[in-house]
């Protein structure tokens, strides 16, 4: 008989608290960092004497490494066990965002941008496959949900945190602050988290693709960065797109004949886990690409401190942190294509009417119904999103669709940090002059707004409820007469 570890964790026993505490604040620190570094753009830019393309790289230097390693941060999970990853990968982020904090130069400070996003791509797969391994069955959509809702706390959290720490101290904080909570999560994890991995995983970690992973991000990313910048003819953006697109190819190559791919294609044959990961990819891009921009615009063209740019987001922290658990029950209860139909449309309805920002200065009219009409469509998406990306594998590869699933909207991010300014004519020498940065503001969030319409329309039309068991019949019990086996009809 199985022992209750070996069936899994109930959700709301001591245990699984701790669980849940050790993976939120482990995957936390990593999206407080993606977020509370756009606070501190401005001020890194100022220090520094640098412009729009160099502040691109401190974010997309993060994202580059993050995106390409996920995949085997995910393997790597799965084959060693999730719990040990994951510690090494807090170990490493928080060494990564002490170099961060001490950087004397852009330079230095994007290279060890991309160290920390090594560290993230360990720790961020390993957490949500501790949850979907370590809990039961039937309590893992409620743990995936905590998980999503604290998690988007913390990203959300992320702007406060990076504007308070600007104005009692420095932008180099931002960085520091991981250190205390990497520690925490370390003795929680050894403490409370259970191990796990997939026993009939084997053979070597397939580094050739995650090499050319690596490469085409890198060669994409630069030429979408550089190109407004050196020119589009330019011989080096030129080559870095030839590089790009030989390594995308390759990588299809190299995962469609490896012996053990780090990104099974066969798991994509799945209609309902490619459609989620399609519509991740739609929904995370618009964000990570509007986000970015949002905190230059309040500070550069409202005249926002950095502390006023980072409480402006606060109420899409209260809104997760209320309602993404609920939103996770009620998706395992009607299935999830409604709320994710619907919750991209809303978020889109807030990123528009975030054009509005930059006409005047006035939160309450200009910057918080966006906001609220944010928050609410975030709580409506995340949860179900992400458990119905994991529910639609195999539970033995948890790990590698987690890292599948945030691989993809990493990548989104990537990309759209370095296309949406482009799309909306923030390049340039003069890109953060508050005559151009309005503008193209105002055509990025609705750029993104239209993405999101998009990938809700996309999940309404792929997207499908999971067919559920049916009740079992209480058969009727027929009476007759014990004498001659007449039908009788009990009173």
């Amino acid at each position: 008989m199985p022992t209750p570890a070996e069936e899994g964790l109930v959700y709301g026993t001591p245990r699984a608290r701790w669980v849940i505490a050790a993976a939120v604040l482990g995957s936390g620190v990593a999206s407080l960092d993606a977020t509370v570094v756009g606070i501190a753009l401005p001020s890194i830019g100022r220090s520094f004497h640098t412009g729009v393309g160099s502040l691109q790289w401190v974010v997309t230097g993060y994202s580059l490494t993050l995106a390409s390693f996920l995949l085997i941060g995910g393997s790597l999970g799965d084959r060693i066990g999730r719990k040990r990853v994951f510690l090494f990968g807090v170990a490493w982020f928080a060494l990564a965002s002490a170099a961060s904090g001490l950087a004397p130069n852009t330079t230095v400070l994007i290279l060890a941008r991309a160290l920390q996003g090594v560290g993230g791509a360990l720790l961020t797969p390993a957490s949500l496959a501790i949850l979907q391994a370590s809990f039961r069955p039937e309590d893992r959509a409620r743990a995936i949900g905590a998980w999503s809702g604290l998690g988007g706390l913390a990203a959300a959290a992320g702007p406060l945190v990076g504007g308070y720490l600007i104005a009692a101290g420095s932008w180099r904080w931002v960085f520091f602050i991981n250190l205390p909570v990497a520690a925490g999560v370390i003795v929680l994890t050894a403490r409370h988290v259970p191990e796990s991995a997939d026993p009939l995983v084997s053979g070597r970690i397939d580094m050739s693709g995650a090499a050319v992973a690596v490469t085409f991000l890198t060669g994409l990313t630069y030429a979408l960065i550089e190109g407004p910048n050196v020119g589009w003819a330019s011989p080096v953006v030129l080559g870095a797109l030839v590089v790009a697109g030989a390594a995308g190819g390759a990588f299809f190559f190299v995962e469609r004949h490896a012996a053990n791919p780090m990104l099974p294609l066969p798991m994509f044959a799945v209609r309902q886990f490619s459609a989620t990961n399609a519509v991740t990819f739609i929904i995370y891009g618009a964000l990570a690409g509007a986000l970015f921009l949002l905190p230059v615009e309040l500070q550069l063209v409202s005249g926002y401190s950095p502390l006023a740019s980072g409480l402006a987001l606060l109420p899409v922290t209260a809104i997760m942190l209320v309602f993404s658990a609920r939103s996770a029950r009620l998706s395992s209860r009607i299935g999830p294509r409604l709320q994710m139909g619907v919750g991209p449309l809303v978020v889109g309805g807030g990123l528009v009417l975030l054009t509005r920002a930059t006409h005047g200065s006035g939160y309450a009219s200009h910057v918080l119904p966006g906001v609220l009409v944010l928050g609410t469509g975030l709580a409506i998406t995340v949860a179900p999103l992400t458990a119905t990306a994991m529910e639609a594998a195999p539970s033995e590869h948890a790990g590698v669709a987690s890292a599948v699933n945030n691989v993809v909207a990493r990548s989104a991010g990537l990309i759209a940090v370095a296309v949406l300014p482009l799309a909306a004519g923030i390049t340039g020498a003069g890109a953060l002059r508050a005559s151009t940065l309005g503008p193209g503001f105002r055509i990025a969030v609705t750029i993104a707004g239209a993405m999101c319409v998009a990938g809700g329309l996309l999940a309404g039309a792929l997207i499908r409820n999971p067919v559920r068991a049916a009740a079992p019949v209480t058969p009727v019990r027929k009476w007759t007469c014990a004498v001659d086996g007449t039908p009788l009809h009990p009173s």
